[in-house]
Formats: C-alpha cells, structure tokens, sequence
C-alpha cells in the first residue's frame, strides 16, 4: 500500500512541476515583453532609466530606431505588438534572443537577484512568493527523502515482502527521484526562477534521491547484513562521489550533502582490522571530487568544509588509534595542500575572486568596474561601484572598508585559512606524539613546510602562511619541552601511549631532533626567500609579509633548538649553520637592494629590513653558539659595530639599528649573567677585570657608534644611540664600583642599596632614551613614557634609597675605601643622574616635572654628602645604633652650609631656580640644626664656632644678593622692566637671574 500511495504521489509531483513550468514560461514570456516596452518608454523620456546591472540592455534592439521608423510613442503593450507586425519583427526577436542569452551566461545561480534582474535595488520577496517558490520546494523535497527513509523503515517492520525486495524498492525510488530531478533539469528551468536559485526543485529531487539510497545502502548492511563491509564502503563512497558530480548540475547545496555523506561513510561501515592507507587514501579521493567540482563552479563553502572534515579525520585517527601510520595522514593532508595550491584555487589571482581589492582600485579612480563585477559585488559596495562608473566619487568608507578587507579578508579565504587550520593541528598533534612513533617529528615538520610553501607561492594565501610559522613555532617548542604526549594527556586519554611517570625528556632519551629542527629552520628561510622573489614586483606586500615571516621565525627555532639540545659553552653544528644562513640572508639583501627601483615605498623596503635582520639576528645566534663569557659580549658589539661601518659600502637604512639590536642583546645578556663571565670566573681586582671591557667595551662602540653617525640622514638611530651609550657608560661605573666595594663579589641574594643603584641608573637612562626619541620622533608613546619611567624612578628612591635600604637604617656596610664605596653608587651617582635628567628636560618638559628631578638629584647629592661625613666618623658602619659625636654634629653643619652655597652658585651660573630653591632649603635647614641641635648638643668651642660660621655665611649670602641686585641700582629679583640697559658683569648676572 504504502509503495503505491509513493507511486501516486510522485507522479501527482512530477504533473504539478510540468503545469508549473509552463505557468512560468507564459509569465517568463509577460516579462519579457512588459521589458521591451519599458526601454521604448526610456528612449522617448517618458521614465529615467535606471543603473542595469548585466549586459542584457546592450543587446536589445536600438529604441530611437523603432520610434523613428513607426512615428508614434510606444505605450503598451498591443502597441508593441503591432508595431512588431508591422516592421523588423525579424530584427527585434534576434535582439531578444542575443540579450537573453547574454541575461542568462552574465547571471550564475550565485549572482544576487538584484543584479540578474538588471537592477541593483534589492526586491523585496513578498510572503505568497516565498511559500510558493521556496517552503513548498523545500517542505516537498522533505517530504519525499522522509518517504524514502520511511520506505526503508517499513522495511525492517513490517513483514508483507521480503526485506530484499523493499530495500529494491527503496533504492528504486531514489534513483527514481534522482532521474525525475534530472529530467526535469534538462526540460529548463525558466528564467523567472533565478531569484529561487536555493530552491531548485531538480536539486531538492535529487538530495531526496540520494538521502533514500544511502539509507537503503547502510539498512542493508548494518541491519540485514546482506552485503559485507568492503561492498558496502564501495556503494556508500560510490553514491557520495556520484552526488558531488551531481552537484555540477544542481548546485553548491547538493555538494555539501555528498561531501558530508562522504565523511560519514567511514563512521557507519567498519571492520575489525581498520587500515589507516585505505581510510586516507578514500578521504583524499573524496575531497579532491569535491574540490574538482569547485574548481569547475568556482565555490569556496564546499572545499573549506572539504578541508575541514579531512583535517577533523586526522584529530580524530591520532586520538583514537592504538598505534598511529604517521605515514597515509601525513599524506593526505599533504595532498589537500598541494590542491589547494594547483588545482582550487591553485593560482588564479586575487581579481578573479572579485574582492575588495577591485573595490579599492575602483575607489582610487585607477580604472571603472565591469558589469560582472558590479553584479557579482555585495549590495552596498556595488551601489558605490556603480556610482564610480558614471563618475561618482567612492565614499571615504567605503574606501577604508576596502582596504581592510583586502589585508584581513583576501580572496579565497574561506578555502585557504580552512585548509591551514586542518593541517596547522595535525601537525602540533604529531609533535606532542614524538618519539612515540620517532616519526612523527618528521611529519610535523613536512606539513608545516608544506603549508609555508602554499604561503609563498599563492599571494592569496595570507593565513596559510602566518600559521604555517606559527605551527613550526609551536611544534619547536613542544619538541624541545616534552617527549611524550604529557601535555596533551591532560585533555584526553590516549591509549597505547606512556604516562607521565615512564615519559622521559628528549635529551635524555637519546632522540633529540636537532637535525630535523635545523632543517625545518633552513626549509622556512627558503620559502621565504622564494617568496620575496616571486611577489617582489606582482604583490609587494605579500612579499613584505613573507620577509617578515623569514627574518623572525627561522631564526627563533634555531635559537630553541640552541638552548633546549645545545651545548651552551661551545655547540659547532648550531654554531656554523646560524654563520652559513646569516652570510645567505646578508647576500640576499645585496640580491634584492640591487633590484630596488628609485620609486619604492615602506612596504618595498620591508624585504630589505627583514633580511638584514635576519641575517644579523642568525650571526649573533652563531656568536653564542661559538664563544662564551666576555668574548659573546664583546663580538656581538663589534657585529653591530661593523654594521654601522657597512654604511660607508652600502647606505641602508636597517644597518645602523643593528647596532641598537646588539646593545639591546649585550644589555639582556648583562641581566642575565650580571657578572659577564659567572661568579666563579670573575676576578676581584678592583677596576682591572673583566667587568670593564665587558661594559665598557659596549658604552665605547656606542659612543663611536653615534660618533661616526653625525652626519647619517636618520636621525631616530643616531640619538638612540647616543642615549644607549650614556646608558652604558653609566651602568658602567656602577657596576665597576660595586665590585669595588664588595671585595670583588658581585652577587647577593638579598636586596642592598647597589643593586637598587643599579635600577635607578636604569631608569633614568631609560627615561633619557625615549625622551630622546619624542625629541626626534614626536610621540604621546614617548612623551608621557619617559615622564612615568621618571616619576616612577623618583618614588623609588624615595621608598628605596631613603629609607628601605638605607645603610644608616639596614646596618650595611658601606665599603673599605674613602670614595669609591656603597654610597658613591647608592647616592652621588643616582644623584647626578637625575641631575643631568633635569637639565635634558629643561625646555622639553613640564616644569613642575624638570623641578622635581632636579630636588631629586639634589636631595640625593644631599644623602651622599651626610652620609659621607657619618662614614668619615664612624668607618664602613653608619648604622643608627652607633649615636652621633660632636665632631661629626659639627661637620654636618659646616657642610650643609657649604653645599647651600654651592648650589646658590650653581643656580645663578645655571640661571637654575630649582638649584637656587634647593640652596635656600638647606641653609634654612642649617638654620634650624643650628638653633635646636647644635645649642643643646655641642659645649665649648665647637657650639661657638657652629653659630660664628652660620653667621658669617648667612651674611655672606646677603651681601652676595645685595651685591647682585642692586649693587648698581637694578630692579627687585623677578622684575624684568629694568629702566636702564645692563653693563658689565653685574648686568650678566642680573639677566641670568631675571631670565625665570
């Protein structure tokens, strides 16, 4: 009953298609002529003609002619048929003819429906036509697939006929709909069904004919078991690769069904001996039909769902597998990214994807959009390509828009960033697997190689590229971490595999894969270098990516190769293959600085940068492999030194910041290992060891450096430079100094004054250096940087120096020697840097932010000299518990005093307010010791003299002002309107003093 109520239904389907049909074909032929009729009404100006956005105008018969010929205004549509009798009927159905046939080639099933009827306004689909044209297509095609499975089910339940005979049955049935939806496809489908391209009833007949076959397929083994596992796998991959073949008839939907049925059908048929070769080998003759059939219909969803299921089979393999063949998987994805690279979208360019590449140079006015292209483009960007083509300017947004989507969103993305994530995880899956099975390093490495080269040679192929770095990167570091499979056991249980406690370190297993990594190194470079010389003048900024891929990563996989299976003393295979390819990267940038062009831009002179980088990075990395201790430090100063010499040879611009990137590495080598050479090898001979050539020697080539580059038109590099240097020269003496004062010994596990010294003097540098760089380089970066590296330096030495690791508070000694000790470095020094600080910032700064460096500078030269005289009475120690002397309460004030007038001098010699702030904020101090300490403490002579001298020196500033000021009848200190003109030394120091 059931068969024949299916009988029934298919043919009542198949006769109320054929009315339908001809239904469309009289509505087709209505449009057509109500067109026509619109046209004549264009020419004779009866309606504006709106923007058509296929060609079909261009073949309609000329209006002008027909009106001249006829005399009288078209206006409907008897008139037009009477003016067709009556004159070039023949003429005017050939134009039909020829502007359908151009409508229909210019108007594929994925064009939108604005565009493929002429207009580019969107029409709005009314409800009647969406239940009509489309729910009652899809509700249908539903409809006869759950037939089918319900034939299938009927099958298993009900006894009537045999189940051979009603699985024949349901496989009748859908080879029947299969050939109904092909019958139907080849009798035409009418023109006015273009907007219903996704309800295309020959295709939802035939996915209902496919869903019944593979359902009565997998009934008759899995449940029946009338066909073994080896002719089932053959039917169900059979039908699956029928289906996509297909889908070159009826559509991008009917291919992702059959992709999808091809991916299942391994789930449903197994055996008791799976065989891995046969199981890639079928998913790979799988994904290339699929992609064959993209190829042909130019699709992007279906091979980047290809590509995703192929790479999920793979995660799914090394997940389940007892014992993984590295060999069929490896493979296959190998296979997947070399039909990407040739077959789809293999080398077609970036304009035939239509991206937004064309809208760009559309929008900079280079040239006008096609038709196609304006038909093919999304709503909004084709209303400004159509306003581009009649003259328009392209809006600032659609500009930026453009651009955007060209760098972040290039041609053939869905394909190439789907099939670089399938291979990118298989990959870093076979790295954490290695040494079980030994090659699965090898297999890592062959597909990101081979994914790197799908980067290089397809400018398309923007993420390919990226992540095949990535994934070398990754996979560098998981060898160089873990043996096994540690890391990936805390997400999942994998059988067959060691556990955490019989895991062993690469090393020490005896399996190292410093070879393997090298050449994955060697492999990343060539790629690169193919790149830069293949898009160097067709895609300058996919050349520009490749080069910056190929300076960074090569480099950093030899360096983790160095420092995870190296010998970190002395390692010759690291050594002379870092040597080898930083000598290749230096000949290539000879190579292509010779084919640079006069009118290059940024972008053009990326490759340059990145392979002087490069080269430079990979010899320094040959430096460390080679040498060891001081003579590291010192030749990779004199590589970049020599760097700045190559200037005179070849005037690059990259070449003086190699420079800086040595004293970038010799200053994070220095926080490294402080010592240069380790504590045990350091020498404790004060200043003659070697901590002065492994610090001075880079603070002399800086300054050499900076020297020779004077008259280098780069500015940033020069003053960058010459800020390392003082940097350097200052880290310098302290630390030659607090090796001085330690005895030698430069280590310690607590925290002590040199040590902070040493951070201060950091910071200040620090502070100096992006000043610099602001000065040059205008930048908010720079500007508020240097100023919070100063405030934070300054409330450090406030909490630091004052007070937490103050040796008068702590008990720390201070040092044997009288000058050269603790509080040289942890006062004078610090001090006169910030000095120096305040007085770079003075005109270049807020002044509330020059004033406080400069009380800085100055409260710190104060500690050093109170401290000095406390020192000077009580020896190395200068803890409170020891009390004070009236000698030494006596020396505070004669030296407090003198510093005031010091700092009195130097503010007027400096015309310095802040000096001559800080000089009246001592005496006054003095003042105050003197009348609340001095006349309690002192007795006899020495009270006496504190107050005579307090004094005589408080007399003494008042006559030197009074001298000074109105010494010959100038105005009050800050007036500025003097009335007669300054002579002599007196009108000096008055316009020092009247200059704030």
């Amino acid at each position: 009953m059931a068969e024949i109520l299916a009988l029934v239904a298919l043919i009542l389907a198949i006769t109320a298609m054929n009315r339908s049909r001809k239904n469309a074909a009289k509505l087709t032929e209505e449009i057509r002529k109500l067109r026509d009729e619109l046209n004549l009404m264009k020419a004779d100006g009866v309606l504006p003609a709106p923007p058509i956005a296929a060609g079909a105008d261009a073949a309609l018969p000329a209006p002008a002619d027909a009106t001249a010929a006829d005399g009288e205004a078209p206006f409907a549509s008897p008139w037009l048929q009477a003016r067709q009798e009556a004159g070039g009927t023949g003429e005017r159905a050939q134009g039909e003819a020829a502007g359908d046939a151009t409508q229909a080639v210019e108007a594929p099933s994925s064009m939108p429906a604005a565009a493929a009827g002429g207009d580019l306004t969107p029409v709005r689909e009314s409800l009647e036509s969406r239940i009509g044209a489309r729910w009652a297509v899809w509700v249908g095609g539903l409809a006869l697939a759950l037939g089918g499975i319900f034939m299938v089910k009927y099958a298993i339940e009900s006894g009537v006929l045999s189940p051979a005979v009603r699985l024949w049955l349901a496989a009748l049935f859908g080879l029947a709909l299969v050939a109904v939806g092909e019958v139907i496809r080849r009798r035409g489908q009418p023109v006015a069904a273009q907007p219903f391209q996704n309800a295309m009833i020959p295709g939802v007949l035939t996915a209902a004919g496919v869903v019944t076959l593979f359902g009565a397929t997998y009934v008759a083994h899995g449940f029946y078991g009338f066909m073994g596992a080896p002719l089932t796998f053959v039917l169900l991959a059979g039908i699956a690769v029928a289906t996509i073949g297909l889908s070159l008839l009826h559509g991008q939907a009917l291919a992702g069904l059959g992709l999808l049925a091809s991916m299942v059908t391994p789930l449903l048929v197994s055996t008791d001996e799976p065989d891995p070769r046969r199981l890639f080998a079928y998913l790979t003759i799988a994904w290339l039909a699929t992609l064959a059939a993209s190829r042909f219909r130019r699709w992007q969803a279906v091979p980047a769902l290809a590509n995703a299921g192929l790479g999920l089979w793979a995660l799914l393999y090394l997940a389940a597998a007892d014992s993984v063949q590295v060999l069929p998987l490896t493979l296959a994805l190998i296979v997947m990214l070399a039909g990407v690279a040739l077959l789809w979208p293999g080398s077609q360019s970036p304009q035939d994807a239509m991206s937004a590449a064309s809208v760009d140079a559309i929008a900079d006015g280079t040239r006008q959009p096609s038709e196609a292209e304006i038909a093919t483009a999304a709503p909004r960007e084709a209303s400004a390509m159509a306003a581009a083509s009649d003259g328009a300017a392209m809006p600032a947004s659609i500009r930026v828009m453009g651009r955007w989507q060209r760098i972040l969103a290039p041609a053939f993305m869905p394909v190439s960033l789907s099939a670089a994530i399938a291979a990118t995880l298989p990959a870093i899956v076979l790295a954490f697997l290695h040494p079980l099975p030994g090659s699965a390093a090898a297999a890592f490495a062959a597909l990101a190689l081979a994914l790197a080269a799908l980067g290089a040679f397809r400018a398309w192929a923007l993420y390919p590229a990226v992540l095949a770095h990535l994934c070398a990167l990754a996979g560098t570091m998981v060898l160089a971490g873990l043996s096994g499979r540690l890391a990936l056991e805390t997400l999942m249980s994998l059988p067959g595999q060691p556990s955490f406690d019989s895991a062993a370190p690469i090393s020490v297993a005896g399996s190292a894969p410093v070879n393997l990594l090298l050449l994955l190194s060697a492999g990343l470079a060539l790629v690169g270098a193919a790149g830069i010389r293949l898009w160097r003048e067709k895609a300058p900024a996919h050349a520009a990516l490749c080069s910056l891929l190929m300076a960074a990563f090569p480099v950093a996989i030899a360096a983790l190769s160095f420092a995870a299976f190296g010998n970190l003393s002395l390692d010759v295979r690291h050594g002379l293959f870092a040597l080898a390819v930083g000598l290749l990267f230096f000949a290539g940038a000879e190579v292509f600085s010779r084919t640079m062009t006069e009118e290059r831009g940024r972008v053009a002179e990326l490759p340059q940068w990145a392979l002087v980088s490069g080269g430079f990075a990979f010899l320094v990395l040959a430096l460390f492999a080679l040498t060891d201790g001081l003579a590291t430090t010192l030749l990779v100063t004199l590589l970049g030194f020599a760097m700045v010499l190559s200037t005179c040879l070849r005037p690059w611009p990259v070449l003086p910041w190699a420079m800086v990137g040595a004293a970038l590495v010799v200053a994070v080598r220095i926080g490294w290992e402080p010592t240069i050479v380790g504590a045990v090898n350091l020498s404790k001979t004060p200043l003659f060891n070697q901590l002065l050539p492994g610090y001075g020697g880079p603070a002399l080539l800086l300054a050499l450096s900076a020297y020779l580059l004077r008259a280098w038109p780069g500015e940033r590099a020069r003053n960058l430079l010459q800020a390392l240097a003082c940097l350097f020269v200052l880290l310098a003496v302290a630390i030659l100094v607090r090796h001085a004062m330690n005895g030698g010994v430069l280590d310690s596990a607590a925290p002590t004054l040199g040590k902070q010294a040493i951070y201060t003097l950091l910071a200040a540098g620090a502070s100096a250096v992006l000043m610099t760089l602001d000065l040059k380089s205008p930048s908010p970066v720079f500007r508020y940087g240097s100023m919070t590296i100063g405030g934070l330096s300054m409330l450090s030495i406030l909490s630091a120096h004052f007070f937490a690791l103050n040796p008068y508070f702590t008990g720390e000694l201070t040092g044997r020697w009288p000058f050269f000790n603790l509080l040289l470095v942890g006062y004078l020094l610090p001090g006169l840097a910030f000095a120096g600080l305040a007085w770079y910032a003075r005109g270049r700064r807020p002044a509330p932010y020059v004033t406080l460096l400069a009380l800085t500078g100055a409260a710190l030269v104060f500690a050093w000299i109170s401290l000095s005289v406390r020192r000077y009475w009580h020896g190395e120690g200068i803890a409170d518990w020891k009390g004070f002397l009236q000698g030494e309460t006596y020396t505070y004030s004669v030296v407090w005093l003198l510093t005031g007038v010091a700092l009195l001098v130097l503010g007027l010699r400096f015309d310095a307010r802040s000096l001559r702030l800080a000089s009246a904020a001592l005496v006054f101090v003095a003042v105050i010791k003197a009348f609340l300490v001095d006349m309690s403490n002192l007795e006899g002579i020495l009270r006496a003299l504190s107050f005579i001298g307090l004094g005589a020196v408080l007399i003494g500033i008042g006559l030197f002002y009074q001298k000074i000021l109105s010494g010959r009848g100038a105005p009050p200190l800050g007036n500025t309107s003097a009335p007669h003109a300054p002579t002599g030394n007196a009108g000096e120091s008055r316009g020092m003093l009247n200059a704030e």
